[in-house]
């Protein structure tokens, strides 16, 4: 190993994590399984004490059973202690101490041991170096994880299908496809065959990024290359289709995997019941949870969870609670996101005392409710008109310690506003940007509402212009608002050149926008103004003849 090497690696500071690599060795005289940490650590020490010491690989199972445990810096600290002791290590726990200083984040401490196996005159091996290229890009240093294999095959070591897995892996998860199907290509230059992994990882990726075609391209060049897809494959695939909603393919990919002999597994299920729910077929994602079932798949809190809430984007909600109450009984532990799902939907239809009990129910089986959960309530508390229960939710959340966001604070805007009072929501407004927290165009839109409503016209102008030189995107509902306020006031010119801004500008008008301007025309007589936008709206195809 030349010292170039060495000097590059000690200079190297990263963050990483890794999951170790057992080694076991056979006809021990000492016995190997520990109870607990406790045991393992007695057992070293009576080791330590032994008038002949045992072999270095009976400390090593030792090191190992604390890893396994994830009790890292016992296992440095009775590493030490062993050196201290005069028992050289060898390869194998100088490999288990580098993954002990991965998991916990010793950057330095993991080089040095490098540094110390290299001084020693062993050879590093594929697992060391895969410890550390898998622990940089677990931590998201992936370009530096490249800049070390570089290093490392110029002195002429060679790695394996796991470390180029492992570095493809990791620029998919930066987001940087492309830069692993080209490494993709480059390893088999270099003698290293790809394998069903690396393709998945990176099909997985370009699936999430919704390019389905070019997974498929993969797909199909794995069948030519003689590489088998597996259940991860199709789930990714299944996945992919489900996104970009080609359904009828992603069920057809299920077919494929039952005439190749793959069985689908929770995860593939669970993606379709998902996808179907949110098309609003719930029938068919009922119909599939049936499906895996009788197949043997078990359901999981997604899968249940993925239903209902189909069920409650489709108004359904006694059928959600159904399911809820099904997951129960089939012994699946209902999380906070089905706690969310339930919660969200009765608040929808206004049944917000029993989204309450749910709230209490989930504080009696210790399930944490999240901001998303108080959001909810809060929400249908202001639209019930409780708002001062909604205030109490608010500090509840404080003095739980879940973050209250504009979502939360838009719900108590919005109820400020529709009981007239304009100047609280503005004072709210005010203070939760003190707070750090920005407003989005939503809140702005339903204050400019309010204050058109209140006859603030021309205070609903200035916030409006204001949002305008922030560069704030202006949708089509803060608009309609606008020219609502406009027409309210009779300034009809006004509301017609805001209207032809607002194209100019690239936000298309809806039909509600031009019913505004239409029925306060009518309104006022201007028949003829009317009857020219009707005719527009018929050209635009926003109205039949």
């Amino acid at each position: 190993m030349s010292s170039s090497l060495l000097l590059r690696l000690k200079r190297s500071s990263f963050l990483f994590s890794f999951h170790s690599h057992s080694h076991s060795h056979s006809h021990s005289r000492f016995h190997s399984s520990f109870h607990n940490p406790g045991d393992a650590v007695s057992h070293f020490n009576r080791m330590l004490q032994m008038r002949s010491t045992p072999p270095i690989f009976e400390f090593g199972k030792v090191l190992t059973f604390l890893v396994k445990t994830e009790h890292y810096s016992t296992a440095i600290s009775l590493s030490r202690q062993m050196e201290s002791s005069g028992i050289a290590p060898n390869i194998v726990t100088l490999n288990i101490l580098i993954n002990c200083h991965c998991y916990l984040g010793q950057t330095t401490s993991a080089f040095s041991v490098l540094a110390n196996i290299l001084k020693r005159g062993f050879q590093p091996t594929t697992i060391t170096l895969n410890t550390l290229i898998k622990g940089l890009c677990l931590h998201s240093n992936v370009h530096r994880a490249l800049q070390f294999h570089d290093v490392v095959l110029a002195q002429g070591f060679r790695l394996d299908q796991v470390s180029y897995g492992t570095l493809i892996n990791g620029l998919c998860k930066m987001g940087e496809t492309s830069a692993a199907l080209e490494l993709l290509r480059r390893i088999e230059g270099r003698g290293i065959k790809p394998n069903v992994v690396m393709y998945n990882t990176i099909i997985d990726s370009l699936c999430k990024d919704k390019l389905v075609s070019h997974a498929c391209n993969l797909y199909s060049e794995m069948i030519v290359k003689g590489i088998s897809p597996d259940v991860v494959t199709y789930s990714a695939l299944v996945y992919g289709f489900c996104i970009v909603g080609q359904l009828k393919q992603a069920i057809g990919l299920l077919d494929e995997m039952v005439l190749k002999n793959i069985d689908p597994d929770v995860y593939t299920y669970s993606t379709l019941v998902d996808a179907l729910g949110k098309e609003g077929k719930v029938r068919e994602a009922k119909n599939m949870l049936a499906v895996m079932i009788k197949q043997g798949v078990k359901p999981d809190v997604v899968t249940y969870s993925s239903l209902m809430d189909g069920y409650c984007l489709v108004n359904e909600v006694n059928k959600a609670q159904d399911v809820f109450n099904a997951m129960a009984q089939r012994g699946v532990t209902p999380n906070v996101q089905s706690y969310n799902i339930l919660i969200n939907g009765l608040c929808k239809i206004k049944m917000v005392d029993e989204a309450l009990n749910l709230l209490a129910e989930m504080d009696y089986k210790k399930v944490v409710p999240d901001t998303v959960t108080y959001n909810s309530l809060i929400d249908g508390l202001c639209k019930t008109e409780r708002v001062s229960h909604a205030w109490e939710l608010l500090d509840e959340m404080h003095v739980r310690g879940q973050p209250a966001n504009i979502i939360t604070y838009t719900s108590l805007v919005d109820a400020l506003c529709k009981s007239h009072h304009v100047d609280k929501a503005i004072a709210l407004i005010k203070k939760i940007k003190d707070q750090g927290i920005q407003p989005n165009v939503r809140t702005y839109t339903i204050l400019l509402d309010g204050l058109c409503k209140e006859g603030r016209l021309k205070d609903a102008q200035e916030v409006f212009q204001d949002l305008v030189i922030k560069g704030h995107h202006i949708d089509v509902h803060t608009y309609s608002v606008m020219i609502n306020g406009l027409c309210k006031e009779g300034l009809f010119d006004e509301a017609l050149a805001l209207l032809s801004k607002m194209e100019n500008e690239g936000c298309i008008p809806n039909a509600i926008t031009f019913e505004i301007i239409i029925r306060s025309l009518f309104e006022k007589g201007e028949n003829d103004k009317a009857e020219k936008l009707l005719h527009d709206m018929i050209a635009r195809g926003l109205l039949e003849k």
